[in-house]
């Protein structure tokens, strides 16, 4: 079995990574996670969007596209605001959005991160309360939780730092 590579997406690859999110959809569903993105989130407008900016990645396998993830360096506006606790830096920082996978490649988040921390030694990320399994991955990963910030549509995340 090949390795696991991690390459900016470009446009051909907008059909195979709205397949990993139909397939992450499920997943979050199975798992008790049924409201994070709801129906049809993230938009193939915004996943457009992220692949022309170049601020899209996706984890190939032998040939195949099997999961991704945004990487957005500079100032995220919902992270301006946090409840219940404050970041650790106000350096400048990278987020993660929308991690998703296939299932079928093990430790997809841990890439994620390693890959980011190559471009920017400070990350941020956040999730929904009823996804238990990501928020396994962020602590797992060494982020620290922070706090509540609110996304575009108002509902709470839970937020989450790592400076190293």
């Amino acid at each position: 079995m090949q390795d696991v590579v991690i390459r900016q997406a470009v446009q051909e690859d907008l059909n195979p990574v709205m397949e990993v999110y139909a397939s992450a959809h499920r997943f979050m569903k199975a798992t008790d996670n049924p409201n994070q993105w709801g129906n049809g989130f993230p938009p193939r407008e915004l996943i457009d969007e992220r692949i022309r900016r170049g601020e899209l990645y996706v984890l190939v396998q032998e040939g195949a596209i099997h999961a991704t993830f945004a990487l957005i360096l500079g100032p995220d506006p919902t992270y301006a605001h946090i409840e219940g606790g404050s970041w650790e830096s106000d350096a400048p920082y990278g987020t993660l959005h929308q991690v998703a996978s296939d299932g079928s490649i093990h430790g997809v988040f841990q890439r994620a991160v390693s890959f980011s921390l190559q471009r920017c030694r400070h990350l941020r990320v956040d999730t929904h309360t009823d996804n238990k399994v990501m928020q396994a991955a962020i602590l797992r990963e060494g982020f620290q939780y922070r706090g509540i910030i609110y996304v575009r549509d108002h509902s709470p995340r839970l937020a989450y730092e790592l400076v190293e």
